[in-house]
C-alpha cells in the first residue's frame, strides 16, 4: 500500500490539528474505551475501571527559547516574554520525581544552582503537560480512560477534578481505587475514593509540619499532650485550595468550649498564648491521608500497579508526543488526544487477535 497516497501531507495534517474541535477526538477516545470494555465477559464489565492510575507528562514546545544552542540576548526564562513561536505555551519547571520528603535524596552540601543555570529543555522549559488516567484489562492490557493537555504552568493537582469527571463519564460511576504520585496528596483526592467505597493509593507528603498527626475515636486531632481537640468553629475555604471545602479550627480541650481549670500537662509553649490550635478540612480525607498504613503488603501491591500509567507514557513518548512539532495549544492537545486514541486502538487490536487465536478451529 502506498501510504503517502492515502493520507494527507504533514502540512494539511497540521491545519486539521489546529482547527479540529476537541470534542470530536473526545468522542473517539470514548468509543475506543467502550469497544475495549465490550471485549470483556459480562461479569468483568461490571468492575471494568475499578482500579485506575493517573499521572502527567511534560511536553516540550517547539520554540527557540527551549534550544540552549540558540542565542537569546534576554528573556529566555522570563515568563512575561511569550515566545513568538507558540502563543499558548507556558514556562514551567519539570520535577525529576514526585516523592515524599523522607524518600527524597539528602540535602546537598554545596550551594544551590541558580535558575539561570538550570538546563533549558531538561529542567525548565516552555511547553505543556498531558495528564492521563489509565486502567488495565484482566490480561494486563493498559488503556487510556481520560486525558487532558494544558500549558505547563498549571499544577499537577489541578488535573485531578477534570480527569476524574471524564472517567465518571466513561464508566458511569466512580472508580474505587486511584493510584497517584505524591503531587496528588490532597485531602479531596482521598475523599473522592472514600465516597466511592474505595481508597486512594498516594504516598504521603509530610510537608513542613510532618505527617504524624493522630486522632481520637471521635475523629478529633490529638494535641501534643494526647488530648482530643474539639472544634471551635468552621468556615468555607475558597482561597487557599483548588477545591472549595469546609475547614474546622480545633482548640485546646482544657480551654474550649469552657475552661476546665486544669493546666497543660506537658507545659506546651502555646499554653500561655491560648493553647494549641490546628485547622483541618472537615471531610474524611483529611484524616484518611494520615491514617493509611502505607507499610502493608496490600498497599504496596496496589501502588506497584502505578507502572501501568508509566508504560502508557512510554508508548506516547515512542510516538513522538514529548516533542510535538506544532505551534499552538489546540494543535498539541489534539495530537495528544489522537496519540492516546491510537494507543487504545493498538490495545484493541491485540485483544481481538488474542481472542481469535483462542477460539479452536471448527471441525
Amino acid at each position: 500500500i502506498n501510504v503517502a497516497a492515502t493520507v494527507p501531507d504533514r502540512r494539511q495534517f497540521s491545519r486539521v490539528l489546529r482547527t479540529l474541535p476537541p470534542a470530536t477526538l473526545a468522542w473517539l477516545l470514548t468509543a475506543s474505551v467502550h469497544l475495549l470494555q465490550a471485549t470483556l465477559p459480562a461479569d468483568q464489565q461490571a468492575t471494568f475501571g475499578d482500579t485506575i492510575a493517573g499521572d502527567t507528562q511534560a511536553l516540550l514546545a517547539w520554540v527557540k527559547e527551549n534550544n540552549p544552542k540558540q542565542f537569546i540576548k534576554a528573556g529566555r526564562l522570563d515568563k512575561t516574554r511569550q515566545p513568538s513561536g507558540d502563543p499558548d505555551c507556558k514556562l514551567g519547571v519539570k520535577k525529576r520525581r514526585n516523592v515524599s520528603p523522607e524518600d527524597a535524596p539528602p540535602t546537598p552540601t554545596t550551594a544551590g544552582q541558580p535558575a539561570n543555570r538550570l538546563q533549558v529543555g531538561v529542567d525548565i522549559f516552555w511547553g505543556y503537560a498531558a495528564g492521563i488516567v489509565v486502567t488495565a484489562l484482566p490480561d494486563g492490557t493498559e488503556i487510556v480512560l481520560a486525558e487532558r493537555t494544558r500549558p505547563f504552568n498549571e499544577s499537577d493537582i489541578s488535573y485531578f477534578p477534570p480527569l476524574m469527571a471524564q472517567v465518571e463519564q466513561q464508566l458511569g460511576r466512580r472508580p474505587r481505587t486511584g493510584i497517584w504520585d505524591t503531587a496528588f496528596d490532597a485531602h479531596y483526592v482521598y475523599d473522592y475514593y472514600h465516597q466511592a467505597g474505595g481508597q486512594a493509593i498516594v504516598p504521603l507528603n509530610r510537608g513542613k509540619r510532618g505527617g504524624d498527626r493522630q486522632f481520637d475515636a471521635d475523629g478529633q486531632p490529638l494535641c501534643a499532650a494526647g488530648l482530643g481537640m474539639p472544634v471551635r468553629f468552621t468556615f468555607q475555604d475558597r482561597t487557599s485550595t483548588l477545591v472549595p471545602h469546609e475547614r474546622a479550627t480545633h482548640g485546646c480541650p482544657l480551654l474550649h468550649p469552657t475552661p476546665t481549670g486544669q493546666v497543660c500537662p506537658i507545659a506546651d509553649p502555646h499554653w500561655e498564648k491560648g493553647g494549641c490550635t490546628t485547622t483541618l478540612a472537615t471531610g474524611a480525607g483529611a484524616r484518611l491521608r494520615l491514617q493509611i498504613d502505607r507499610d502493608t503488603a496490600a498497599y504496596k501491591q496496589l501502588y506497584a500497579q502505578r507502572t501501568m500509567v508509566e508504560r502508557v507514557n512510554s508508548q506516547a513518548e515512542a510516538l513522538g508526543l514529548l516533542r510535538p512539532t506544532l505551534r499552538s495549544g489546540r494543535a498539541i492537545a489534539n495530537q495528544a488526544s489522537l496519540t492516546y486514541v491510537l494507543i487504545n486502538l493498538r490495545a484493541l487490536r491485540r485483544v481481538v487477535a488474542r481472542s481469535a487465536s483462542a477460539v479452536p478451529p471448527s471441525a
